[in-house]
């Protein structure tokens, strides 16, 4: 590819496309700067508070944090790999106490399921890219090993896709370990646009949990669907 072999010379690929807007951010500072705007617009940020639960009351959701009840108007659950628990436990409370509990069963959370990507770092080997560099998607769910330059430089590869045993519920019942054993695929799916990566120049850095509404294990979901049910 003309453009690969001028921008990214190390890349072997048969064709690319470049994405000028594509690239890193110090994720923190970025939080911080959306945090000061909106306490300039009276947001009240609380850290460190327990959802124990919640309920629906007319028009609004009322949850249960540290011990005391909070009345909300609108209650909006991002709280990672724990999103799934709380939204259920409102939902499930809720249907609970109200008289039209029937309606509310067919609004059930689908099941979570967890898959783990692994990470590993370049090391005793020149950086080779200048640009983030994606392959075609891994069919078993994830975007492809790619490659990642951190803010201090840095080569990064990953993510992988390790599927948890479906029968896994608590996130933190997962070992966040990454197997050193994975660097093999890690290496196979390298080369295949970067054929000049040396032996044993990756070594195990960190991993992260995505959560999934879908399984490996399960038979009854549309491929082409099951990112999204």
């Amino acid at each position: 590819d003309p453009y690969s072999d001028v921008y990214e010379p190390n890349v072997k690929c048969t064709g690319a496309v470049y994405s000028p807007s594509t690239g890193i951010i110090d994720s923190h500072s970025f939080m911080q700067s959306m945090l000061a705007e909106a306490e300039e617009h009276g947001t009240t940020l609380a850290l460190n508070c327990r959802v124990e639960g919640g309920r629906s009351a007319g028009p609004n959701v009322i949850l249960t944090v540290d011990g005391e009840e909070m009345v909300c108007n609108n209650v909006i659950v991002c709280a990672g790999l724990h999103s799934h628990k709380i939204a259920s436990d409102i939902l499930s409370q809720s249907n609970q106490q109200s008289s039209v509990s029937k309606q509310n069963e067919a609004r059930k959370i689908p099941r979570q399921f967890y898959a783990k990507g692994n990470y590993f770092t370049l090391q005793n080997q020149k950086q080779p890219f200048s640009r983030l560099v994606y392959p075609l998607p891994d069919p078993r769910g994830g975007l492809g090993v790619h490659a990642t330059i951190d803010l201090s430089g840095s080569t990064k590869f990953g993510p992988d896709v390790e599927w948890i045993d479906d029968a896994v519920i608590n996130p933190y019942d997962i070992d966040m370990n990454v197997d050193p054993n994975r660097a093999k695929s890690f290496y196979a799916a390298i080369r295949k646009y970067w054929p000049d990566l040396n032996d044993d120049n990756l070594v195990a850095d960190y991993s992260g949990i995505r959560p999934k509404l879908w399984h490996p294990s399960q038979t009854n979901i549309d491929n082409a669907l099951k990112d999204f049910f």
